[in-house]
């Protein structure tokens, strides 16, 4: 059975926002505006989507 995996893209800058904000894109592997990376969808991974929703594009969701 394949992993169930997420697309995310960073479609707003990270510039004045919270320390911990940047700190969960950098945990999630964005760098810039219009990354995209594709990540297992676990509950870690989930946390931090959802701590940053605001900022980021999400594919691949339920």
């Amino acid at each position: 059975m394949a992993k169930k995996t997420v697309k995310i893209t960073l479609v707003r800058s990270p510039i004045g926002t919270m320390e911990r904000h940047r700190q969960c894109l950098t945990g999630l592997g964005l760098r810039r505006v219009r990354h995209s990376v594709e990540l297992e969808d676990t509950p870690e991974v989930r946390g931090m989507i959802n701590k940053v929703r605001y900022m980021l594009s999400v594919e691949g969701e339920d």
